[in-house]
């Protein structure tokens, strides 16, 4: 397995793919921007993290309708983030195929620590294993959840 092998999968009227070329970037971007948790993110920024990562572009057809990433260095570590399914997509299970579709790809059976933050759908990742972090003092972070909305003068 390499950074640049491409995997794919099919569901129906559906694909999902790896490939970094196949993404939608200005797709994702529309997405992201009005979402919670990337709420202004420019296009730019978008594009630089695609390129970064372990992408997984759901579609119908050659449309793009859901996305998620994974940070990872390959080895140790990856992060699953960015998770969305267009809502007229939703209720068809389409997300937690996506989900399943990062979790088969052979990083993630490498990985000796996944992690995710989320506020919505617990209940997804719970079925494929995530846990909330409750332990004091264990997880720390940097947060600055408006920094795509701030502009710089």
């Amino acid at each position: 397995m390499t950074e640049t092998d491409v995997y794919q999968w099919t569901k129906g009227a559906f694909h999902i793919t790896t490939d970094k070329a196949a993404q939608d970037i200005p797709a994702i971007h529309r997405y992201l921007t009005r979402s919670t948790w990337a709420a202004g993110i420019d296009e730019q920024t978008v594009r630089d993290s695609v390129e970064h990562s372990l992408n997984f572009g759901l579609f119908e057809g050659e449309k793009q309708i859901g996305f998620a990433r994974l940070i990872t260095d390959y080895a140790t570590f990856a992060y699953l983030c960015d998770v969305y399914v267009l809502e007229e997509y939703q209720g068809n299970n389409l997300g937690g195929w996506l989900v399943e579709c990062c979790q088969s790809h052979p990083v993630s059976a490498r990985v000796r620590r996944m992690v995710l933050f989320t506020t919505t759908a617990p209940w997804l990742y719970e079925k494929f294993g995530y846990e909330p972090v409750n332990r004091p003092d264990y997880a720390w972070a940097i947060t600055r959840p408006d920094i795509y909305l701030k502009k710089d003068s």
